[in-house]
């Protein structure tokens, strides 16, 4: 079972993602929460596989919330954040913490289902063409003044076809689209994506696609 908290400043909200996420077979719902402080305790006494939380709350917003959460000692449990086109800057910084991807509030019940079960089995919801051009904006919304970092050290650890894989995973494709683009089986793309995150050391594709965009391995699309 994939043990989900529900995190939403809205009543209706929480109740109905709660209700349409504990119809499902594979799902159960172990709490919900109004506003980011409530989320961080119930974490650590519920112990989510998945935090389903929305940006904008009362008391502690979602995305310090996320880091507070991402960063707690022992912590297990994954981060999908809830967004709306006007977040930006928000969701940005939410990957940047270590969120694991992100889903617009309208989204149809099938994707918001879909949405949980993939970042609990460790994937980032990075893949929808609506995806990439959240990532596209987050990073031309970065302030003119802020340099990207340099290139760092450990890219030098990948393999020329370790970074074309980084490279196509940092522009919004799946592991099928990939395996397509360069012509392989999808498993091997998966496996080529897992030693990436091993030797990067990063937690799963949001944060590579940060690494990527950051180090200047990828520009953003103008």
């Amino acid at each position: 079972m994939i043990r989900v908290l529900v995190v939403d400043d809205q009543a209706m909200v929480r109740e109905g993602f709660s209700a349409l996420l504990a119809a499902q077979e594979d799902i159960e719902v172990v709490g919900t929460a109004e506003n980011g402080e409530q989320a961080v305790r119930l974490v650590a006494e519920r112990l989510p596989d998945v935090v389903l939380m929305d940006v904008r709350m009362p008391v502690l917003d979602g995305l310090r919330a996320a880091e507070r959460i991402l960063l707690a000692h022992g912590c297990q449990a994954k981060v999908l954040m809830l967004t709306t086109f006007d977040l930006d800057d928000y969701v940005y910084e939410a990957l940047r913490v270590g969120a694991s991807g992100f889903l617009l509030k309208h989204a149809p019940a099938s994707e918001l289902v879909t949405a949980v079960r993939v970042v609990a089995e460790g994937e980032a919801l990075l893949a929808p063409s609506v995806t990439r051009r959240l990532i596209h904006d987050f990073v031309r919304a970065q302030p003119t003044g802020r340099a990207l970092r340099a290139r760092p050290d450990s890219l030098s650890a990948l393999t020329a076809r370790e970074t074309e894989v980084l490279v196509l995973v940092a522009q919004g494709l799946s592991n099928a689209e990939i395996a397509t683009e360069l012509v392989l089986a999808e498993q091997t793309v998966k496996s080529h994506v897992s030693r990436v995150l091993t030797k990067l050391a990063l937690r799963d594709r949001a944060q590579a696609v940060i690494v990527a965009y950051e180090s200047g391995l990828v520009a953003p699309t103008r």
